[in-house]
């Protein structure tokens, strides 16, 4: 019988975000965690079991950052009712750890005094202990313990040995009964109460707390250039471009080695295999199809390697500092940067990320543009076409032509999303005023290698999965699409001209040839629907059962022989506004709690596609680009 089974104990990670809670929850639980969602909610829930020194088992759970217990956001409202016993799928916490950011003390301490409200055990975590005696902050844990009435202990989540203290103190808990929970007088409390709490916070850090005589003021260096109104925005704008440029030039060695171990696999296959629907399937179908795909995992990962570093190096905050102005004239809250930001890595975590966001007008407008943000899932896509009709040659001796052709693509999808919400707010939410922006800059910080590469390989499987199962589903479809039913005998034109593909796509043809697309464009376009990407894999499969092996393997310079400039470039204002993603369209469901949102999003970026392209394909026809 494990230690878990005796005593039952069921602690908590509690804390402001930034204070490196989630940090401290990886190193207590190590391998033993589970993400999944609160019961109702789409709000992530992380539980795992912490093993102590001696061997006993406690139950951990990583509740969301919060900086009160009044829950101004969805967030906030799960940690609350968790701490209070509220939901009747959560058990409540028998212990509370609550995480400090030893470094920044003055918004922990005020949600500790409000913490003790709630008459739970609990014990204060002086996380990043070790920055903050470089920074010659000298801490009393014992005077700071006794002002608090609470117990202190100090740790460093990140090295080795950082965490031996905490577990020493959590395994003196765990050796007692559990306590039986006291009858809280917590209730939410007033403005007035919050000053109270931070005056009495205030008291206590005069108090145990020592600041350096000359204070470490290299954060406020680097933040008087990357803050300031024009050298900050020059210097993300900047990195912004870096990160694009990046996204074609590191990537192609890469792409190279993976698309030549599809094209040694896809011959393979044609010796092995008789000729035939068989050797139609594997080459065409699911090599074809699903290698078009997997070779944009590099560019996919540069993309969450920039985000994921920019991130853990404490950056992002400050990239919403910049954006609050440009932000707030469009409607947009400043703090909506960031989950837009993760949006073009992928659509489904940046709205997730709106949780944050407490009000509601704000988290509504985000959600309804997330989607325009370029996400990875757009990358095969632009990649295949950009490559195939932009010319690979150097502008002004330093950029290049395809990489600037990629930025503005980002960049029309981050102009469009603020069109899109300065119209919402003066339709939908014509007599709400944006809120100020509030928002803590955390100090810089060395991203850690070990979690960045974690990160990015959750990530790559993520990806892998996706390419395993909706995009190879999707091909096995279109193959079928294309190959049946079989032309008739002494048939002389393609097979595929006489399949089921080839009925469905002329069916649909006459509604988008107004705007360049062709009935090989629409047929990629349903499936597309499951995932943007799928569209690649879809023209591949196509054009490889119309135009043979070469097809499959060069779908870049078939298309480059097949379609026009014109059609090309509306190809591409297409994609900047399709909503071709049927999860981000359930998430967006699951995150408003109805229909109505999703389908306002769905019908307008589909309408924005069409006039999008509509014009751009007539504007290139009238440049002489047909």
């Amino acid at each position: 019988m494990t230690a878990t089974e005796v005593n039952g104990w069921r602690f908590a990670l509690v804390g402001t975000p930034n204070s490196g809670k989630t940090a401290l929850f990886n190193a207590l639980t190590g391998s033993r965690q589970k993400v999944a969602n609160y019961a109702g909610v789409t709000v992530e829930r992380k539980a795992g079991v912490l093993q102590t020194p001696s061997g006993r088992r406690i139950d951990l759970v990583d509740l969301p950052g919060t900086y009160s217990l009044r829950g101004r956001s969805p967030d906030e409202e799960i940690a609350r009712d968790v701490i209070l016993g509220r939901l009747a799928s959560e058990a409540p916490p028998d212990f509370l750890l609550c995480v400090a950011d030893a470094t920044n003390l003055r918004v922990a301490l005020r949600l500790v005094i409000e913490l003790k409200r709630v008459r739970r055990p609990m014990l204060l975590v002086l996380n990043m202990i070790d920055i903050a005696r470089r920074r010659g902050i000298e801490i009393d844990l014992d005077k700071l313990s006794a002002e608090l009435g609470v117990p202190v202990v100090t740790s460093t989540a990140v090295r080795r040995g950082g965490i031996d203290d905490l577990l020493r103190r959590i395994d003196e808990v765990a050796a007692q009964p559990v306590a039986a929970i006291a009858e809280s007088d917590w209730t939410t409390p007033a403005v007035s109460d919050l000053r109270a709490a931070q005056r009495e916070a205030d008291r206590v850090i005069k108090a145990a707390v020592g600041e350096p005589a000359k204070p470490d003021n290299w954060t406020t260096r680097v933040d008087a250039v990357l803050l300031h109104p024009v050298a900050g925005m020059i210097a993300l704008l900047l990195l912004l471009f870096v990160m694009f440029q990046a996204v074609f030039a590191w990537a192609k060695p890469a792409m190279d080695l993976i698309a030549a171990g599809f094209e040694m696999l896809g011959a393979f296959s044609a010796t092995v295999l008789p000729e035939g629907l068989l050797q139609s399937f594997i080459q065409n179908g699911v090599i074809s199809g699903v290698g078009s795909v997997v070779v944009f995992l590099p560019q996919i990962l540069i993309l969450f390697l920039f985000i994921l570093l920019l991130e853990d190096l404490g950056y992002m905050a400050r990239a919403a500092f910049l954006m609050d102005r440009i932000m707030g004239g469009a409607g947009l809250h400043g703090r909506a940067f960031i989950p837009l930001l993760s949006s073009f890595a992928c659509a489904i975590p940046g709205i997730m990320a709106t949780r944050v966001i407490d009000n509601k007008r704000d988290r509504l407008t985000t959600i309804m543009v997330a989607p325009l943000m370029t996400c990875s899932a757009r990358i095969p896509v632009y990649t295949m076409i950009i490559s195939a009709f932009v010319p690979d040659r150097p502008v002004w001796g330093i950029f290049g032509l395809q990489g600037l052709v990629m930025f503005g693509l980002y960049a029309t999808g981050i102009v469009s999303a603020l069109a899109v919400s300065f119209v919402a707010n003066h339709l939908f939410w014509r007599e709400s005023a944006t809120p100020p922006f509030m928002l803590e800059l955390p100090d810089y910080k060395l991203p850690q290698l070990r979690s960045v590469l974690m990160n990015l390989y959750q990530r790559a499987m993520m990806f892998l999965q996706r390419a395993g199962t909706t995009i190879f589903s999707m091909m096995v479809l279109i193959w079928f699409l294309a190959s049946f039913p079989r032309p008739p005998a002494g048939a002389t034109e393609p097979a595929i001209d006489f399949s089921l593909a080839a009925i469905i796509g002329r069916w649909i043809e006459p509604v988008l040839a107004p705007v360049g697309f062709n009935w090989q464009i629409s047929v990629a376009l349903i499936p597309g629907m499951a995932a943007r990407e799928v569209a690649v894999a879809s023209l591949g499969t196509v054009y490889a059962i119309e135009g043979g092996k070469e097809a499959a393997e060069q779908i870049g310079h078939v298309l480059a022989g097949k379609w026009s400039l014109a059609t090309a470039m509306a190809f591409l204002a297409w994609y900047v506004f399709a909503p071709q993603c049927a999860s981000t369209l359930a998430v967006i469901k699951r995150e408003t709690g109805g229909w109505r949102w999703m389908f306002i999003t769905f019908f307008y970026m589909l309408s924005l596609a069409y006039i999008a392209a509509f014009v751009t394909y007539r504007t290139a026809l009238a440049l002489g680009w047909g």
